[in-house]
């Protein structure tokens, strides 16, 4: 990945968030340049997607490991900032119970689970949100790789645990909210969730973060620490035989990337307003995985546009024709798996490539000495 499209993405990212934010709220509704707060809150959420893509590109793309259960870590990120929001209520709730949230309160709850304890800060929400997928990617990462579980187990495993997860998060008598999950959040960090002021904030500050991980992303991915990843990624075998710990690479990376992850479900949260058991389907896995083909995998700035434009073309077509829209995205990853192996940041490398092998017009390349 080059400087010049990191760069590029970066500005895309900033900028654009910016000035969505900008025209929201310093333009009148009634303007042809105003962006209604819909499509802020809209945005918002597909550069939530990024960061799951993005998360996900760091661990397929670089280190090999195919996950279909990243969605886990996205959503137990937006459970703990969901836990809060629900603290956060108040007696504002229906039923007007400071200390219980209405699903308890509804389910004959009668005191607060230890678990819930501290979530009525916002700081140790977000804490919560990093250290929760950090460390079940530690725990499942530390068991998995020094088994040397790799390949298509490795992902059918990944794809088990989020769909476990999934079953335990329906369950009422998890403190979770069950099958409804948790939602009618009133306000954050002490402002309504509701105001324009509240949804560009929440939105450039997904800007910010996104371009914050892409960042931290390259600059582990171009250190030695990546090459030895990479080296990892294509000749586990033979960067073993080197005295390297394949193991310890690819559980850092994968602890990072699930960190990455939770905050990305952070961040969603507050934007769409609900968080479910439905956001731990292996269905958004695949999806995430989709995203990233698309994109292009291993290129950090292509799952990003993937995300965002297949996300684009699924809000467009489950409006349009819902009954299209999965056989569009099935027919999108044969195309591309087809057609597109690098994705779309491929394409556009591989025409810069040939563009600079082509001679420059008006050189007279000499000609070869006859024998």
């Amino acid at each position: 990945m080059s400087r010049t499209s990191t760069a590029i993405c970066l500005g895309v990212v900033l900028g654009g968030a910016a000035l969505m934010a900008a025209l929201n709220l310093m333009t009148p509704a009634d303007s042809a340049v105003h962006v209604p707060t819909y499509v802020v809150s809209l945005f918002g959420k597909y550069l939530c997607f990024a960061i799951l893509a993005l998360a996900l590109d760091l661990v397929w793309g670089f280190a090999g490991i195919l996950s279909l259960g990243h969605a886990a870590f996205f959503a137990l990120g937006g459970y703990a900032m969901g836990m809060y929001l629900m603290r956060e209520i108040g007696t504002r709730g229906v039923y007007g119970n400071p200390n219980l949230p209405d699903f308890m309160v509804f389910l004959n709850w009668k005191e607060l689970p230890w678990y819930w304890y501290g979530f009525g800060n916002p700081a140790f929400a977000m804490l919560m949100a990093m250290v929760v997928p950090g460390v079940l990617a530690l725990v499942f990462g530390w068991l998995a790789f020094r088994s040397r579980v790799s390949g298509v187990y490795l992902s059918i495993i990944t794809q088990a645990l989020t769909y476990a997860l999934l079953l335990a998060f329906f369950r009422n008598d998890m403190g979770f909210g069950g099958n409804n999950g948790m939602t009618d959040f009133k306000d954050m960090f002490g402002l309504p969730l509701q105001s324009d002021a509240t949804r560009s904030g929440l939105l450039v500050a997904t800007a910010m973060f996104l371009a914050a991980a892409l960042l931290l992303s390259r600059g582990v991915v171009t250190s030695r620490f990546g090459k030895v990843l990479i080296a990892v990624r294509d000749a586990e075998s033979r960067t073993r035989f080197l005295a390297y710990r394949p193991e310890n690479y690819k559980l850092f990376v994968f602890v990072l990337s699930a960190v990455m992850a939770g905050i990305g479900g952070a961040l969603y949260v507050p934007q769409v307003g609900i968080i479910n058991p439905s956001e731990f389907s292996p269905a958004n896995s695949i999806e995430a995985v989709i995203w990233v083909a698309v994109g292009g995998r291993g290129t950090l700035v292509g799952p990003i546009i993937g995300a965002v434009m297949v996300n684009l073309g699924k809000t467009y077509l489950t409006g349009a024709l819902p009954e299209v829209w999965l056989f569009a995205l099935g027919f999108l990853f044969i195309l591309v798996t087809l057609l597109l192996p690098k994705g779309i940041v491929g394409l556009f490398a591989r025409r810069r490539a040939k563009r600079e092998m082509s001679p420059t017009p008006g050189i007279v390349l000499p000609a070869e000495p006859a024998e």
